[in-house]
């Protein structure tokens, strides 16, 4: 079924680009979106974008909507301390959780439950009320206890999908890649979509 709701959490890992493109497509395709964003997530995309978001919630938010073209209330953004946000309770969780990118840290830290902060009890949420979950892991390699996190978090239904575009469709930009990706959390969405051909489409 297609998600109405989708929580969005981008952290500091590399990979900007993917959570960006994807927070667009959502947007698009008028879902609400609940955005997450770490402190290392903003420091990240102003080195790899050069993109110098404004550091309230409410700034974000609208500037984001005004970028993507958000309907009026679409677009929620919450900042991490925000222990009243719909989806700190598994009364309010969204349909579907996204950590684009994830880095290990963030991994660990839902693996083992933590919920320190917002960031970490919405993916926690999203994992005891069985919503879906996607953690979009970028790092390389992958040590012996990044697996050993995943297997613990895939064991528990949780979709890993490391950053790892493909070339078979013959990629000519960055972008193209970027689509790759974002095409295939889409489809594990139940999200439609034209970045991507499927397998064997001509």
């Amino acid at each position: 079924m297609k998600p109405k709701t989708v929580t969005l959490i981008m952290t500091g890992a590399s990979g900007a680009d993917y959570g960006l493109r994807l927070l667009e497509e959502l947007i698009k395709q008028e879902v609400k979106v609940y955005l997450l964003l770490s402190r290392p997530a903003r420091i990240v995309i102003k080195m790899e974008k050069g993109l110098n978001l404004p550091s309230r919630a409410k700034e974000i938010a609208a500037y984001f909507s005004g970028r993507y073209f958000a309907a009026e209330g679409q677009l929620e953004v919450f900042e991490k301390e925000q222990w009243l946000a719909p989806i700190a309770s598994g009364s309010g969780v969204a349909d579907a959780t996204v950590v684009c990118p994830c880095t290990t840290g963030t991994l660990s830290a839902i693996a083992v439950g933590s919920s320190n902060n917002l960031l970490e009890r919405a993916a926690d949420v999203a994992i005891k009320e069985r919503k879906k979950l996607i953690l979009v892991v970028r790092e390389t390699p992958f040590s012996t206890l990044h697996l050993q996190n995943m297997l613990s978090l895939s064991q528990m239904g949780v979709v890993i999908m490391p950053a790892n575009p493909g070339f078979y469709q013959q990629p000519k930009t960055i972008d193209d890649l970027i689509d790759f990706m974002v095409a295939r959390i889409l489809d594990h969405l139940s999200l439609s979509h034209n970045l991507m051909k499927s397998w064997g489409e001509d």
